[in-house]
Protein backbone atom coordinates (compact mmCIF):
# COMPACT_ATOMS: atom_id res chain seq x y z
CA UNK A 1 0.00 0.00 0.00
CA UNK A 2 1.41 3.28 -0.79
CA UNK A 3 2.44 5.70 1.96
CA UNK A 4 0.14 8.19 1.43
CA UNK A 5 -2.61 5.96 1.51
CA UNK A 6 -1.37 4.40 4.95
CA UNK A 7 -1.28 7.76 6.41
CA UNK A 8 -4.92 8.08 5.60
CA UNK A 9 -5.63 4.99 6.72
CA UNK A 10 -4.53 5.76 10.39
CA UNK A 11 -5.52 8.76 10.42
CA UNK A 12 -9.24 7.66 9.71
CA UNK A 13 -8.65 4.97 11.88
CA UNK A 14 -7.94 7.36 14.53
CA UNK A 15 -10.55 9.81 13.14
CA UNK A 16 -12.96 7.34 13.97
CA UNK A 17 -12.54 4.86 16.81
CA UNK A 18 -9.41 6.49 18.95
CA UNK A 19 -10.13 9.56 21.09
CA UNK A 20 -6.44 11.13 20.62
CA UNK A 21 -5.93 14.43 19.84
CA UNK A 22 -3.09 15.81 17.47
CA UNK A 23 -1.80 19.60 17.83
CA UNK A 24 -1.29 19.49 13.64
CA UNK A 25 -2.43 17.15 10.67
CA UNK A 26 -0.95 13.82 12.44
CA UNK A 27 2.60 13.66 11.51
CA UNK A 28 3.61 10.07 9.54
CA UNK A 29 5.76 7.66 11.76
CA UNK A 30 5.34 4.18 11.03
CA UNK A 31 6.79 2.66 14.28
CA UNK A 32 5.82 2.01 17.75
CA UNK A 33 8.45 3.21 20.38
CA UNK A 34 10.73 0.65 21.78
CA UNK A 35 10.69 -0.42 25.04
CA UNK A 36 13.99 0.15 27.55
CA UNK A 37 15.23 -3.45 26.98
CA UNK A 38 14.89 -3.40 23.23
CA UNK A 39 17.14 0.23 23.42
CA UNK A 40 19.55 -0.74 25.66
CA UNK A 41 20.35 -4.13 23.63
CA UNK A 42 20.72 -1.61 20.35
CA UNK A 43 23.14 0.90 22.02
CA UNK A 44 25.27 -1.98 23.91
CA UNK A 45 25.56 -3.19 20.10
CA UNK A 46 26.84 0.55 19.35
CA UNK A 47 29.23 0.91 22.46
CA UNK A 48 32.79 0.91 22.67
CA UNK A 49 33.97 -1.40 24.24
CA UNK A 50 34.71 0.71 27.29
CA UNK A 51 31.64 2.91 27.44
CA UNK A 52 29.21 2.53 30.80
CA UNK A 53 26.43 0.65 29.73
CA UNK A 54 22.30 1.69 30.70
CA UNK A 55 21.49 -0.97 33.06
CA UNK A 56 17.98 -1.24 34.37
CA UNK A 57 17.58 1.65 36.26
CA UNK A 58 21.09 2.64 36.98
CA UNK A 59 23.39 2.09 40.33
CA UNK A 60 21.44 4.80 42.30
CA UNK A 61 22.02 5.11 46.37
CA UNK A 62 17.85 5.18 46.41
CA UNK A 63 17.10 1.89 44.30
CA UNK A 64 14.10 3.33 41.58
CA UNK A 65 11.54 1.13 39.35
CA UNK A 66 12.87 1.09 35.57
CA UNK A 67 11.34 3.79 33.30
CA UNK A 68 9.43 2.00 30.14
CA UNK A 69 11.34 3.69 27.67
CA UNK A 70 13.86 5.99 29.16
CA UNK A 71 17.48 4.61 29.87
CA UNK A 72 19.04 5.26 33.53
CA UNK A 73 21.30 7.65 32.08
CA UNK A 74 18.85 9.86 30.37
CA UNK A 75 16.51 9.59 33.57
CA UNK A 76 19.51 11.61 34.85
CA UNK A 77 19.94 13.89 32.08
CA UNK A 78 15.86 14.83 32.20
CA UNK A 79 16.21 15.25 36.18
CA UNK A 80 19.50 17.81 35.41
CA UNK A 81 17.66 19.54 33.21
CA UNK A 82 14.64 20.07 35.21
CA UNK A 83 16.07 20.96 38.38
CA UNK A 84 16.66 24.16 40.20
CA UNK A 85 20.50 24.17 40.73
CA UNK A 86 21.26 23.93 37.26
CA UNK A 87 18.94 26.59 36.39
CA UNK A 88 20.50 28.42 38.92
CA UNK A 89 23.63 28.65 37.01
CA UNK A 90 22.17 31.33 34.63
CA UNK A 91 23.17 33.74 37.77
CA UNK A 92 26.16 32.75 38.74
CA UNK A 93 29.52 33.78 36.83
CA UNK A 94 32.10 31.74 34.95
CA UNK A 95 34.38 34.56 35.41
CA UNK A 96 33.45 38.10 35.75
CA UNK A 97 31.00 38.58 38.54
CA UNK A 98 27.41 39.95 37.75
CA UNK A 99 28.81 41.41 34.64
CA UNK A 100 26.61 44.22 32.92
CA UNK A 101 27.80 42.43 29.04
CA UNK A 102 25.34 39.94 28.88
CA UNK A 103 27.52 38.10 26.06
CA UNK A 104 29.83 36.83 28.25
CA UNK A 105 29.64 33.40 29.60
CA UNK A 106 27.65 32.67 32.87
CA UNK A 107 28.50 29.15 34.87
CA UNK A 108 24.76 27.75 33.09
CA UNK A 109 26.67 28.74 29.25
CA UNK A 110 29.69 27.75 30.10
CA UNK A 111 28.17 23.77 30.88
CA UNK A 112 26.35 23.72 28.09
CA UNK A 113 29.48 24.37 26.25
CA UNK A 114 31.24 21.79 28.18
CA UNK A 115 28.46 19.48 27.25
CA UNK A 116 28.53 20.32 23.12
CA UNK A 117 32.37 19.68 23.88
CA UNK A 118 31.82 16.44 25.59
CA UNK A 119 29.55 14.81 23.52
CA UNK A 120 31.27 16.06 20.01
CA UNK A 121 34.10 13.75 21.42
CA UNK A 122 31.99 10.56 22.56
CA UNK A 123 29.92 10.41 19.67
CA UNK A 124 32.63 9.45 17.16
CA UNK A 125 34.56 7.38 19.69
CA UNK A 126 31.35 5.38 20.70
CA UNK A 127 30.50 6.31 24.24
CA UNK A 128 27.65 7.04 25.90
CA UNK A 129 26.22 10.13 24.84
CA UNK A 130 23.36 10.27 27.85
CA UNK A 131 25.83 9.66 30.57
CA UNK A 132 28.74 12.08 29.06
CA UNK A 133 25.95 15.23 28.76
CA UNK A 134 24.58 14.31 32.16
CA UNK A 135 28.37 14.86 33.65
CA UNK A 136 28.77 17.87 31.90
CA UNK A 137 25.82 19.69 32.40
CA UNK A 138 25.84 19.05 35.92
CA UNK A 139 29.60 18.96 36.93
CA UNK A 140 29.72 22.70 38.16
CA UNK A 141 25.77 22.94 40.51
CA UNK A 142 28.18 22.69 43.08
CA UNK A 143 29.45 25.92 42.30
CA UNK A 144 28.25 28.76 44.92
CA UNK A 145 27.98 32.58 43.88
CA UNK A 146 31.06 34.30 42.80
CA UNK A 147 32.87 31.48 41.02
CA UNK A 148 35.94 30.14 43.16
CA UNK A 149 36.20 32.28 45.03
CA UNK A 150 33.15 30.66 46.73
CA UNK A 151 35.11 27.43 47.82
CA UNK A 152 37.60 29.71 49.55
CA UNK A 153 34.63 31.39 51.49
CA UNK A 154 32.76 28.68 52.19
CA UNK A 155 35.93 26.10 53.29
CA UNK A 156 36.24 27.13 57.20
CA UNK A 157 32.59 26.33 57.52
CA UNK A 158 32.51 22.48 56.59
CA UNK A 159 35.04 20.34 58.59
CA UNK A 160 36.30 18.78 54.89
CA UNK A 161 36.40 21.77 53.60
CA UNK A 162 34.46 23.13 50.37
CA UNK A 163 35.43 21.63 46.62
CA UNK A 164 32.59 22.35 44.07
CA UNK A 165 32.81 19.63 42.74
CA UNK A 166 32.90 17.06 45.65
CA UNK A 167 29.89 19.34 46.96
CA UNK A 168 27.92 19.64 43.46
CA UNK A 169 27.73 14.98 43.84
CA UNK A 170 27.40 14.64 47.48
CA UNK A 171 25.18 17.67 48.67
CA UNK A 172 23.43 19.82 45.52
CA UNK A 173 22.85 16.70 43.56
CA UNK A 174 21.97 14.36 45.92
CA UNK A 175 18.36 14.85 46.18
CA UNK A 176 17.74 13.94 42.59
CA UNK A 177 18.95 10.38 43.44
CA UNK A 178 21.18 10.08 40.23
CA UNK A 179 23.18 7.48 39.06
CA UNK A 180 26.55 6.73 40.70
CA UNK A 181 28.19 6.98 37.35
CA UNK A 182 26.76 10.79 37.11
CA UNK A 183 27.54 11.82 40.24
CA UNK A 184 31.25 10.13 39.83
CA UNK A 185 31.75 11.91 36.91
CA UNK A 186 30.26 15.20 38.68
CA UNK A 187 32.75 15.00 41.83
CA UNK A 188 36.11 13.76 39.96
CA UNK A 189 35.57 16.10 36.74
CA UNK A 190 38.43 18.27 38.03
CA UNK A 191 42.09 17.22 37.36
CA UNK A 192 43.00 17.99 41.14
CA UNK A 193 40.80 14.89 42.18
CA UNK A 194 41.08 10.99 41.35
CA UNK A 195 40.51 10.08 38.21
CA UNK A 196 36.84 9.40 36.62
CA UNK A 197 35.90 5.92 36.98
CA UNK A 198 34.56 5.99 33.42
CA UNK A 199 35.65 7.30 30.26
CA UNK A 200 32.74 9.29 29.97
CA UNK A 201 33.58 11.12 33.22
CA UNK A 202 37.29 11.49 31.54
CA UNK A 203 36.01 13.08 28.78
CA UNK A 204 34.11 15.65 30.83
CA UNK A 205 37.06 16.20 32.63
CA UNK A 206 39.13 17.26 29.43
CA UNK A 207 36.04 18.87 27.79
CA UNK A 208 35.48 21.22 30.91
CA UNK A 209 39.38 22.51 30.35
CA UNK A 210 39.15 23.08 26.49
CA UNK A 211 35.92 25.01 27.28
CA UNK A 212 37.31 27.25 29.63
CA UNK A 213 40.26 27.91 28.38
CA UNK A 214 38.93 29.08 25.23
CA UNK A 215 36.16 30.67 26.52
CA UNK A 216 37.17 32.52 28.93
CA UNK A 217 40.22 34.30 26.74
CA UNK A 218 37.18 35.30 24.61
CA UNK A 219 35.19 37.08 27.23
CA UNK A 220 38.48 38.54 28.24
CA UNK A 221 39.05 39.90 25.13
CA UNK A 222 35.49 41.34 24.94
CA UNK A 223 35.61 43.00 28.34
CA UNK A 224 38.98 45.25 27.31
CA UNK A 225 41.34 42.74 29.33
CA UNK A 226 42.99 41.08 26.31
CA UNK A 227 43.43 41.33 23.08
CA UNK A 228 43.97 38.37 20.62
CA UNK A 229 47.39 38.68 19.79
CA UNK A 230 48.04 38.63 23.56
CA UNK A 231 47.74 34.53 23.55
CA UNK A 232 51.52 33.31 23.63
CA UNK A 233 53.13 32.28 20.37
CA UNK A 234 53.19 28.56 21.80
CA UNK A 235 49.24 28.22 21.78
CA UNK A 236 48.41 30.76 18.74
CA UNK A 237 50.71 28.47 16.61
CA UNK A 238 49.10 25.55 17.06
CA UNK A 239 45.08 26.13 18.15
CA UNK A 240 45.23 29.57 16.71
CA UNK A 241 43.51 33.00 18.47
CA UNK A 242 39.98 32.57 17.61
CA UNK A 243 37.57 30.56 19.62
CA UNK A 244 36.73 28.10 16.52
CA UNK A 245 40.26 26.99 15.75
CA UNK A 246 41.60 26.57 19.41
CA UNK A 247 38.02 24.26 20.00
CA UNK A 248 38.42 22.14 17.04
CA UNK A 249 42.71 22.00 17.39
CA UNK A 250 42.20 20.42 20.82
CA UNK A 251 39.45 18.44 19.65
CA UNK A 252 41.16 16.59 17.18
CA UNK A 253 44.33 16.17 19.36
CA UNK A 254 42.10 14.23 22.15
CA UNK A 255 40.51 12.35 19.37
CA UNK A 256 43.74 11.68 17.71
CA UNK A 257 45.32 10.13 21.49
CA UNK A 258 42.59 8.54 21.55
CA UNK A 259 42.94 7.03 18.18
CA UNK A 260 46.57 6.41 18.96
CA UNK A 261 46.25 5.04 22.27
CA UNK A 262 42.65 3.61 22.60
CA UNK A 263 42.64 5.86 26.02
CA UNK A 264 41.55 9.26 26.55
CA UNK A 265 44.03 11.22 25.88
CA UNK A 266 45.57 14.19 24.15
CA UNK A 267 48.78 14.18 21.34
CA UNK A 268 51.37 15.94 22.84
CA UNK A 269 51.69 19.21 20.55
CA UNK A 270 47.70 20.18 21.52
CA UNK A 271 48.12 19.19 25.10
CA UNK A 272 51.23 21.16 25.38
CA UNK A 273 49.70 24.27 23.82
CA UNK A 274 46.52 23.73 26.25
CA UNK A 275 48.65 23.68 29.59
CA UNK A 276 49.88 27.00 27.94
CA UNK A 277 46.99 28.32 27.38
CA UNK A 278 46.05 27.56 31.08
CA UNK A 279 48.80 29.39 32.66
CA UNK A 280 48.05 32.18 30.56
CA UNK A 281 44.72 32.87 31.35
CA UNK A 282 45.45 31.95 35.07
CA UNK A 283 48.22 34.71 34.92
CA UNK A 284 46.33 37.54 32.55
CA UNK A 285 42.59 36.89 33.65
CA UNK A 286 42.25 35.19 36.90
CA UNK A 287 44.62 36.22 38.97
CA UNK A 288 45.51 39.28 38.04
CA UNK A 289 44.91 41.80 40.90
CA UNK A 290 41.93 43.57 39.65
CA UNK A 291 40.59 40.10 39.67
CA UNK A 292 41.98 38.92 42.97
CA UNK A 293 40.56 42.19 44.48
CA UNK A 294 37.17 41.38 43.81
CA UNK A 295 37.66 37.78 44.74
CA UNK A 296 38.45 39.05 48.15
CA UNK A 297 35.69 41.75 48.41
CA UNK A 298 33.30 38.55 47.51
CA UNK A 299 34.68 36.13 50.32
CA UNK A 300 34.33 39.07 52.77
CA UNK A 301 30.34 38.92 51.97
CA UNK A 302 29.75 35.41 51.43
CA UNK A 303 31.56 35.34 54.75
CA UNK A 304 29.19 37.63 56.08
CA UNK A 305 26.09 36.21 55.27
CA UNK A 306 27.06 32.84 56.23
CA UNK A 307 27.98 34.78 59.39
CA UNK A 308 24.25 36.57 59.97
CA UNK A 309 22.77 33.28 59.04
CA UNK A 310 24.65 30.88 61.39
CA UNK A 311 23.89 33.95 64.55
CA UNK A 312 20.09 33.70 63.85
CA UNK A 313 19.16 30.55 62.29
CA UNK A 314 15.76 31.64 62.54
CA UNK A 315 15.18 34.87 59.81
CA UNK A 316 16.73 31.72 57.27
CA UNK A 317 13.68 31.75 54.77
CA UNK A 318 11.31 28.99 55.54
CA UNK A 319 12.38 26.94 52.58
CA UNK A 320 16.04 27.67 52.32
CA UNK A 321 16.91 24.32 53.58
CA UNK A 322 15.19 21.30 54.59
CA UNK A 323 17.39 20.81 57.76
CA UNK A 324 16.50 24.35 58.91
CA UNK A 325 13.69 23.12 61.86
CA UNK A 326 16.07 23.15 64.86
CA UNK A 327 19.05 24.69 64.31
CA UNK A 328 21.28 26.21 67.17
CA UNK A 329 23.24 29.50 66.61
CA UNK A 330 26.57 28.85 65.94
CA UNK A 331 26.75 25.20 65.48
CA UNK A 332 28.73 23.21 63.17
CA UNK A 333 25.12 21.97 61.90
CA UNK A 334 23.74 25.32 61.39
CA UNK A 335 27.31 26.45 59.74
CA UNK A 336 26.42 23.52 57.06
CA UNK A 337 23.11 24.18 56.47
CA UNK A 338 23.65 27.89 56.14
CA UNK A 339 26.55 27.24 53.85
CA UNK A 340 23.83 25.03 51.89
CA UNK A 341 21.51 27.71 51.37
CA UNK A 342 24.42 30.44 50.40
CA UNK A 343 26.27 28.26 47.98
CA UNK A 344 22.83 27.95 46.07
CA UNK A 345 22.63 31.39 45.23
CA UNK A 346 22.91 33.37 42.28
CA UNK A 347 25.37 36.40 42.26
CA UNK A 348 23.03 39.12 42.18
CA UNK A 349 20.71 37.89 45.06
CA UNK A 350 23.72 37.41 47.44
CA UNK A 351 24.83 40.83 46.04
CA UNK A 352 21.73 42.09 47.14
CA UNK A 353 21.82 40.67 50.80
CA UNK A 354 25.25 42.05 50.91
CA UNK A 355 23.22 45.98 51.10
CA UNK A 356 20.13 44.72 52.47
CA UNK A 357 21.57 42.41 55.64
CA UNK A 358 24.86 43.55 56.07
CA UNK A 359 24.60 47.38 54.81
CA UNK A 360 26.96 47.28 52.41
CA UNK A 361 27.24 50.29 50.06
CA UNK A 362 27.19 49.60 46.27
CA UNK A 363 30.69 50.68 45.88
CA UNK A 364 32.01 48.11 47.65
CA UNK A 365 30.50 45.38 46.01
CA UNK A 366 32.29 42.77 44.40
CA UNK A 367 31.14 43.21 40.67
CA UNK A 368 32.23 43.27 37.04
CA UNK A 369 35.98 42.65 35.45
Amino acid sequence: MPRLAVRACLYNQIVNHDPIHHAHAPAFVGATALSREDREASLNAELAPGATRAIGSGNRAIEEAPDPHRLCFERDLDRIKHSRPWRRLAGKCQVFIAPEDDHLRTRLTHCIEVAQIAVGIARPIGLNLALTEAIALAHDCGHGPAGHASEEAFGPYLSGGYDHAVYGADVTLEPLNLCLETLDGVRNHSWRRPAPATPEGEVVAWADRIAYVCHDFEDAVRAGILVPTDLPKAVADIVGNERRTQLSGFVNGLLDGINSTGHVSMTGQQAQALAAFREFNFDRIYLRPAARKQADRAIALLRGIVDYYVDAPNLLPHDATDVHEGLVAGAKETAAAVVRYVSGMTDRYALGLGVHILGWSLDDLPRGV
